[in-house]
């Protein structure tokens, strides 16, 4: 297997492990970059499967290019990584990879394929299943073609997802539902939220069973949204969080917390880890991780009392992934 471990560097950051000032402030305590051996290395996600570490990212000539793949990394201990797979296409652009554990104990891979033709660029969403993250299924399509199933989060036995219109004629949101990640239903057809481009989405499903949903608006407005629902989940109640946003994703802190992590664009564009606060609907940076120009794009584990977190970044001057790991006192 290919390893990247000529690339891992830990940078521990002064006051590290020392108490903070405020037990609630969240405390970068290193950080290491993972992988950089492609032109460019973007769009992650982070998963534990049978005591192991797998990040996923896509990597290419450039950040839209027609070789673009879906590589995956494996760790045991999160310091030393090598290559597992490399998930590729001839004829398509593979883009924004995304992992998870299927409730049958399997990996899903999930990312789109954009397929340029005389007509545009098209897209369609893709899975793959594996048992051991190094053989790989052959891609399933799954959703509707220029409706892009951006992530997908399992509750109870079943994956929810929202896909947005990526083609020229529809820009809407659409809710989907799997009971096996291969056959997807549509819970709605047009989601019922003011803007003219939502598109990428965080869902965390409560253990009451409320729905949050973290929402990337571009367009007119273009800032961030979190709705809200409750089963069938085929109706949310939308608040704006009245700051712009991309390449989000959240995570519930066993105290119940909510952080997330997005791209930030009031100068400078970073990436961030941010207290989201369903009740009042706000969003609020809270530590800026190593960051900057093309960046995000986060994937969260809460694992040993810490919050892991991968994401790509070129503030070194070339776009790599990087491993961070955060401290959050309750």
């Amino acid at each position: 297997m290919k390893t990247a471990h000529s690339l891992v560097l830990w940078f521990l950051l002064p006051g590290a492990f020392l108490a903070a000032d405020d037990a609630s402030t969240p405390v970068l305590v290193g950080v290491q970059r993972i992988w950089n051996e492609a032109p460019h290395n973007a769009f992650t996600d982070l998963v534990r499967f049978k005591d192991r570490w797998y990040c996923v990212f896509r990597e290419g000539t450039g950040h839209v290019s027609p070789d673009g793949a879906l590589r995956v990394l494996t760790s045991v201990d999160g310091e030393k990584w090598e290559s597992a797979a490399l998930v590729t296409s001839q004829d398509s652009d593979l883009r924004d990879a995304k992992i998870t554990v299927t409730p049958d104990g399997r990996l899903m891979l999930a990312g789109a394929e954009a397929v340029e033709t005389p007509t545009g660029r098209h897209h369609q969403s893709l899975v793959w299943f594996s048992d051991n993250g190094t053989k790989w299924s052959p891609k399933q399509k799954v959703g509707d073609p220029d409706n892009w199933l951006w992530r997908i989060t399992w509750h109870k036995g079943n994956a929810y997802g929202f896909g947005y219109g990526c083609g020229t004629s529809d820009r809407s949101l659409r809710l989907f539902k799997s009971c096996d990640g291969n056959n997807f239903e549509t819970l709605i057809e047009k989601v019922d939220v003011e803007g003219t481009y939502p598109n990428e989405t965080s869902i965390v499903f409560h253990p009451d069973d409320t729905a949050y949903c973290l929402l990337r608006q571009d367009g007119k407005p273009n800032s961030g949204y979190l709705g809200t629902s409750h089963p069938p989940y085929t109706e949310w109640d939308w608040k704006s969080l009245g700051v712009r946003l991309g390449g989000p994703d959240m995570l519930q802190l066993p105290d119940g917390r909510f952080v997330a992590v997005v791209r930030l664009y009031d100068a400078p564009v970073r990436t961030s880890l941010c207290w989201l606060d369903p009740e009042t609907g706000t969003l609020t940076e809270a530590l800026k991780l190593p960051s900057g120009g093309d960046t995000s794009y986060a994937g969260l584990v809460w694992h040993d009392d810490l919050l892991w977190i991968s994401y790509y970044s070129s503030h070194e001057g070339k776009t790599s992934i990087y491993l961070a790991k955060v401290r959050i006192e309750s």
